[in-house]
């Protein structure tokens, strides 16, 4: 068992006791101890053998000893007879928007309240509105997090889809009589989230790779065979629709299984001006004379698209958004890729939130062949993220100095910050303490209910502020978990034009944000964007495949992302920035 794994334990434990209405002091203990275990540098392990968990500040003999037995055998007796004293479905209650330990309790208490169910009817009976601490509003805001529970719950991160669908294909492509496969659909789209999986494969039996798919371990239930495909739910809880077709309409099976719909629609009209009708299945004449094309014809996506007039598309633009005029024109942007990026601003350690300490985020960091990364904390407004006062950024700043200056670390650390931006659009330190730093990403963390005309002021004051260079997460959007906040993007992105700042693609899988849709005109009117992971873990660096999959369907090139900047000149553009 590992830090995180310890720490994760016992941030629950802390919860669960806060449901059961425990001592605060008690409650606080567990949570205390979660992050000094996050913030150890050493193997928990070997502190362990070495008796020494009572050295760590917070960490009596007591949870010393409860430690020592979850990391040696993996369980913790204490920890399973408190999860089986509470009513499962209140752990359920958890996934609720904006319902914690202390309102679950009250909830239950008052109203005996146990399930999602439970609590759907006590909305909808008023009873929510009349208890003390909740009010009409908070009763409002649990049915939309209810409404959007159900319909989240249909749909899959793109990175969580990930790690189910590549094994998955590699498992399919090792099938005897599969000659080729691949992912179709939203997913090769790269959507921040999908429904299901689409999966094409090109055989010349295909009835034989259908019965052997659906004979598979993974496969929880067969919702429909037939020859050609078959629909599944995994045992991950996604479904897959997986079609097999020869290795003639293979390419042609890939266009119009990758999408989108109206992408299609445009494509399929272009083929009919030349007398063809596209399909999955190939090109027909329209007239039904002799075939343009011999049967034993295998174009590629790309020679499809050369029959049709245009240049090959990439499958993460064909959103019928301007794509198809562009390859008219073969105007195509050359798109970001992955090996452009040269590092990462926005990188959280366990001076405020993250769970994993500077020195291991800078190695992680260097271990991606990267040339820089920033470390960037959260500023002292955000006390539940045990945001850094004065005297913490100026020792953090400090310490990023004499690591920079020892030379021990092959890439270079940038010192930043994560600033609130305050209700009132200041921000939480003065200039005099924020111009010491080498960039300032100022991002709302409060006060999201703001009417639409007043979040755009604020934001707007902030971005007018000098030392402000990033715009961090603009929407605030959580995907599958909270809505954008209401703010006039458009403004934002003129106002950040006209003050020289940066626009954030924030490339955690839950955010990705600023919104693709919004990135390629921005992106013509001048705006400058970087991809930030705003990782809490070492293992949040490797998101910057997300956010290069956004950038990618943003239309944005190697040239308008700040990041794929080698050292020398990303730090000469942070000092021109003043």
């Amino acid at each position: 068992m590992d830090k995180h794994e310890l720490a994760a334990i016992l941030e629950e434990i802390g919860t669960l006791l806060t449901i059961k209405g425990e001592n605060p002091f008690k409650i606080r203990a567990y949570h205390n101890a979660a992050r000094a275990i996050e913030s150890l540098e050493e193997d928990i392990n070997k502190i362990i053998e070495k008796k020494a968990l009572g050295e760590i500040p917070g960490i009596g003999e007591r949870l010393s000893k409860k430690i020592a037995t979850i990391v040696k055998t993996g369980r913790l007796p204490y920890y399973e007879k408190l999860k089986k004293s509470i009513p499962e479905g209140l752990l359920e209650l958890l996934k609720v928007p904006g319902l914690g330990g202390k309102k679950i309790k009250i909830l239950y208490e008052k109203l005996k309240i146990k399930t999602v169910k439970d609590l759907l009817e006590a909305c909808q009976k008023g009873k929510i509105a009349s208890l003390k601490g909740f009010g009409i509003k908070t009763q409002e805001n649990i049915l939309n997090g209810i409404t959007k529970i159900k319909t989240y719950g249909q749909r899959f991160l793109w990175w969580d889809a990930q790690a189910i669908a590549l094994p998955l294909l590699e498992k399919i492509a090792a099938f005897k009589d599969v000659k080729k496969v691949e992912m179709a659909g939203s997913f090769r789209r790269k959507l921040e989230t999908v429904g299901d999986l689409d999966i094409l494969a090109a055989s010349k039996s295909p009835l034989k790779v259908i019965n052997t798919f659906i004979k598979q371990p993974f496969i929880k239930k067969v919702i429909s065979k037939g020859p050609t495909k078959a629909s599944v739910l995994l045992n991950e809880g996604i479904q897959v629709d997986f079609r097999v077709v020869s290795e003639e309409e293979f390419s042609f099976g890939l266009i119009y299984f990758i999408g989108s719909k109206e992408h299609n629609i445009v494509i399929r009209q272009m083929a009919k001006k030349l007398g063809l009708s596209l399909s999955e299945y190939g090109f027909e004449p329209i007239d039904h004379k002799k075939p343009v094309f011999p049967k034993s014809y295998k174009p590629t996506e790309d020679e499809i698209y050369k029959i049709l007039g245009l240049c090959y598309m990439p499958p993460e633009i064909r959103e019928n958004m301007g794509e198809i005029e562009a390859a008219l024109k073969k105007q195509l942007p050359k798109l970001v890729e992955e090996r452009d990026i040269k590092g990462d601003l926005h990188c959280h350690t366990t001076a405020s939130d993250g769970h994993s300490t500077l020195k291991e985020m800078v190695l992680a960091a260097q271990k991606l062949g990267w040339e820089y990364i920033g470390i960037s904390d959260h500023s002292k407004s955000s006390f539940q993220a045990g945001g850094l006062n004065e005297e913490q950024l100026l020792s953090q700043m400090e310490t990023i100095h004499k690591l920079n200056k020892s030379k021990k670390f092959s890439i270079h650390i940038f010192s930043g910050l994560e600033c609130d931006i305050l209700k009132n659009g200041k921000l939480d330190f003065p200039d005099s303490v924020l111009k010491k730093l080498d960039y300032v990403i100022a991002s709302v963390h409060s006060s999201f209910s703001l009417d639409e005309k007043a979040m755009t002021a604020r934001l707007i004051k902030a971005i007018e502020n000098p030392y402000t260079k990033i715009i961090g997460h603009v929407t605030g959007r959580l995907l599958l978990l909270r809505d954008p906040y209401k703010v006039d993007l458009t403004k934002v992105i003129d106002a950040c034009i006209q003050n020289g700042k940066i626009m954030e693609l924030n490339a955690h899988p839950r955010r990705l944000d600023m919104d693709w849709r919004y990135w390629h005109h921005a992106k013509e009117k001048g705006l400058k964007c970087i991809i930030n992971t705003d990782s809490h873990f070492t293992s949040d660096l490797l998101h910057y495949k997300a956010g290069v999959n956004v950038a990618r369907k943003g239309w944005l090139e190697k040239k308008d992302i700040l990041n794929t900047l080698p050292l020398s000149k990303m730090q000469s553009y942070l000092k021109k920035m003043g």
